[in-house]
C-alpha cells in the first residue's frame, strides 16, 4: 500500500458501532457513507445513512451508496459479508474479543485508510487509561467479587473483554471461568450457582434494555447474596460497555473502576471518572472534593 490517499477506501460503511466511532477518533469520518441503526457514538454519527441493524442489512441501500469497503464483526454477521460478496462487495469483518484485540482493531482500521501513525497515538491514549486505572485499582483495600449480567433471562455472564476490564478496574469476576467463551450461550449462568460464588457487587448491562435491579432482587435465593443484601446492584448502559471498541476502554472502564470505588469506599481521581450518564444510585467519592 502506497501513500497516496486515493488509493485507501473513500467510501465506508460501518455495521457495528465500534468501527464507526474508531473512524471519528482519527478524524477519518468523512470516509463513512453508511451505519448501523443502532449506532449512537459518537453523536453525530446518527446522522449518517443507516443501512443495517445486527444481523440483517438493507442491502439495495448499500449498493446505492456505492461503497469501496464494509467493516463487519464476527460470525453474527457472516450472512450479510456473504450476500454483500456475492454483489461484489468487498468486507473486511473483525472478530475483536479481548482488549488486546481491541487495540489491534484500532490499528487495523488506521492503517487500512492510511492514518496508521494517528492510530498508533489513539492506541497509546487508550493504554495510558488502562494503566491509570490499573494503578488506581491497585490502592483498593479489597477487590471486591463481581458478577456482569450481560442478559438477565438466561442469565449470562460477561464476555472476555468485558472481565479484563473488571480485573483492571479494582474486581475479580465470579465466572472467570466463561470468560473465553465467545458464544453467549456457552456464558449462561445457572442463578444457583451465583449464591454459591456470592458476588459483593452485581452490574447488569442489558444488550440496550433498561436492568430491574427489582428482577435481580427477586431472584429465589438471592437474598442472601451480598451485593443484594448490601444493595450493590449497577447498570452500565450497554453502549459503553458491551461494543468491543473504544467506548468500552474508555467510558465502559471509567464506569466500572467508579462503581468498585463506591463500593469499597475509595476516593478516585475526577480526570478517570466517568464523563458520561452512569447509574443514578451511585456516588463517587473524588480526591480533592
Amino acid at each position: 500500500m502506497n501513500n497516496d490517499l486515493r488509493s485507501f477506501p473513500r467510501r465506508i460503511i460501518c455495521l457495528t458501532e465500534e468501527t464507526t466511532e474508531t473512524l471519528y477518533l482519527l478524524g477519518e469520518q468523512d470516509r463513512i457513507v453508511g451505519v448501523s441503526g443502532y449506532t449512537v457514538r459518537p453523536l453525530e454519527a446518527r446522522q449518517k445513512p443507516k443501512v443495517s441493524a445486527f444481523i440483517n442489512a438493507k442491502f439495495d441501500k448499500i449498493l446505492s451508496l456505492n461503497p469501496d469497503l464494509v467493516f463487519a464483526f464476527s460470525d453474527l454477521q457472516a450472512d450479510i459479508a456473504a450476500e454483500l460478496i456475492r454483489r461484489g462487495i468487498a468486507v473486511f469483518t473483525f472478530n475483536q474479543r479481548s482488549i488486546a484485540e481491541i487495540l489491534e482493531m484500532v490499528l487495523t482500521i488506521s492503517r487500512i485508510v492510511g492514518a496508521e501513525s494517528k492510530g498508533e497515538q489513539l492506541v497509546e491514549t487508550f493504554q495510558n487509561e488502562l494503566d491509570s486505572i490499573s494503578r488506581s485499582a491497585s490502592c483498593f483495600r479489597q477487590r471486591p467479587r463481581v458478577l456482569f449480567e450481560e442478559w438477565y433471562d438466561p442469565l449470562i455472564s460477561g464476555i472476555r473483554w468485558v472481565d479484563e476490564l473488571i480485573e483492571i478496574a479494582g474486581g475479580d469476576s465470579v465466572f472467570p471461568e466463561l470468560r473465553q467463551h465467545q458464544g453467549a450461550k456457552d456464558r449462561i449462568v445457572n442463578p444457583v450457582d451465583v449464591i454459591a460464588r456470592d458476588p459483593q457487587v452485581i452490574i447488569g448491562s442489558w444488550c440496550g434494555r433498561q436492568v430491574k435491579k427489582n428482577l435481580i432482587r427477586a431472584r429465589e435465593g438471592w437474598s442472601s447474596i451480598s451485593a443484594v443484601r448490601d444493595d450493590h446492584i449497577y447498570e452500565i448502559k450497554s453502549t459503553y460497555i458491551l461494543q468491543p471498541g473504544p467506548a468500552a476502554l474508555t467510558e465502559g472502564l471509567r464506569q466500572l473502576h467508579a462503581i468498585l470505588a463506591h463500593v469499597v469506599n475509595q476516593q478516585i481521581e475526577i480526570s478517570i471518572g466517568p464523563k458520561e450518564r452512569c447509574d443514578a444510585s451511585l456516588g463517587v467519592l473524588f480526591k480533592g472534593r
